[in-house]
């Protein structure tokens, strides 16, 4: 075995959040890269890296030193002129400068600079094993992660994200004997919880991802979000239309599958009467699908969800998510033709019902508020604002703005605030710059 390895930390538990998995796997590799930086196991300018997925969170570090360097220990003694006494023996302060350092006062060597000589003890201290520091600096990593809501398990007392199962802990071919969350580092992972669900060997850090492979996992997690993208592409190719994926979603949907499977699903075309803004919240923040937009930008009746399993026949797949899907879209109609019965003025009126925050008062104080913060700014800029109509218009758009948090639509999807109030705005038959301002406020 070289003076250096490769090495590799797996940290295996039940279905991580999806929202924080990208984030803590990121936090672990700065976390323990920087403790062996400073432990001068690596390069202070190595680059670290790490793999996610939703059972595991893992740490690679190439060309991990397997001991510190030794260390040449100088430390500095009493001045000579008050090391020896007239008759040559060692001073009290020699003999016990020289106990200190577990050696006899003759042992001791002599440190001549430009300001005088000092008695000096000269060790050499050996570096220690990596395999033995990397217990603490695992443990110590791990606190460290930010996690929102620790949980315990079992009959211990170890808390994390989620309950771990399994850890794995290489350096090269050799086992790190460690133990976390009282369970011991071996060198056997876990494959896909239904295609591959036993235990994997590995030989050792640098076979992790190709075994892993094998097991139904795509550990690596740029490659997975990768084989995402191009395969909810080439299913929007097949309609003619384009896949609408964003990071934020696209991250979630990443961590939320080992090994991914894009499958496309339709919907009926009568909810395409609902503003698409809603039925893209549905899809995407209720059901995590990817919704599609024709050549002209318009909503396509179809979406992509991606699957975890792999299978040939996604027919049932697709049947079950239509299914949800299409109660989903239900509620959205509902909400959307509720809320058209109520005016913007009607929905305005309820604001004085709820609470903004205790010491503010309203949302219909809050408005007032912004009505008279408008006028104050269109008396001062009326070279911006420009005709008296304009000033009306804006003035309507600060009593207006906030009616939207009463709609049921809005109380359902709380990012389409504004959004939604500009629809509202455009099926009373209300003037455009009103309902864009409304939006845009």
């Amino acid at each position: 075995m070289g003076d250096h390895n490769n090495l590799l930390i797996e940290i295996g538990t039940e279905e991580l959040p999806p929202k924080s998995l990208k984030r803590l796997a990121v936090a672990l590799a700065k976390a323990l890269g920087e403790k062996l930086a400073k432990a001068e196991l690596i390069d202070s300018q190595q680059q670290v890296s790490w793999h996610a997925a939703p059972r595991r969170l893992v740490f690679c570090a190439n060309d991990v030193a397997q001991q510190q360097q030794e260390q040449r220990l100088e430390r500095r003694g009493p001045a000579v002129a008050a090391a020896w006494d007239d008759s040559g023996a060692p001073t009290r302060a020699t003999q016990g400068f020289a106990r200190s350092c577990g050696v006899e006062p003759a042992q001791l060597e002599t440190l001549t600079t430009d300001k005088g000589q000092w008695l000096v003890f000269k060790s050499v201290q050996p570096g220690e094993l990596t395999t033995k520091l990397l217990p603490t600096m695992l443990a110590e990593a791990v606190r460290q992660l930010p996690i929102d809501r620790r949980m315990r398990w079992g009959s211990g007392d170890g808390e994390f994200v989620r309950p771990v199962h399994w850890i794995v802990a290489l350096l090269g071919s050799e086992v790190i004997e460690l133990e976390l969350f009282g369970i011991h580092a071996s060198r056997d992972s876990r494959g896909h919880r239904f295609h591959a669900n036993h235990n994997v060997t590995l030989a050792d850090a640098d076979s992790y991802l190709q075994t892993l492979q094998q097991a139904h996992v795509v550990s690596d997690y740029g490659v997975r979000q990768q084989l995402i993208v191009d395969q909810v592409n080439a299913l929007a190719t097949t309609l003619g239309g384009t896949a609408v994926m964003e990071p934020a979603l696209l991250d979630e949907v990443t961590s939320l599958v080992e090994w991914p499977n894009a499958v496309l699903g339709s919907f009926d075309k009568e909810f395409l009467q609902v503003p698409a803004e809603a039925l893209i919240a549905a899809m995407g923040g209720h059901q995590k699908y990817f919704h599609l937009l024709d050549s002209s930008g318009e909503l396509l009746p179809n979406f992509i969800t991606v699957a975890n399993l792999d299978i040939g026949d996604t027919s049932e797949i697709v049947a079950g998510n239509e299914r949800v899907l299409r109660a989903r879209l239900a509620d959205a109609r509902f909400f959307w033709d509720s809320d058209c019965k109520r005016s913007l003025n009607q929905l305005a009126e309820g604001l004085s019902a709820v609470v903004f925050q205790q010491k503010l008062g309203t949302l219909e104080d809050k408005s007032q508020r912004l009505q008279r913060l408008i006028k104050f700014v269109i008396a001062d800029q009326q070279d911006l604002v420009g005709t008296e109509a304009s000033a009306e218009l804006a003035a309507e758009a600060a009593r207006l703005c906030k009616a939207d948090l009463l709609a049921d639509m809005v109380g359902e999807f709380p990012e389409l605030q504004g959004v939604m109030g500009e629809y509202y705005a455009a099926a009373a038959q209300m003037p455009n710059q009103l309902g864009q301002a409304i939006r845009e406020h």
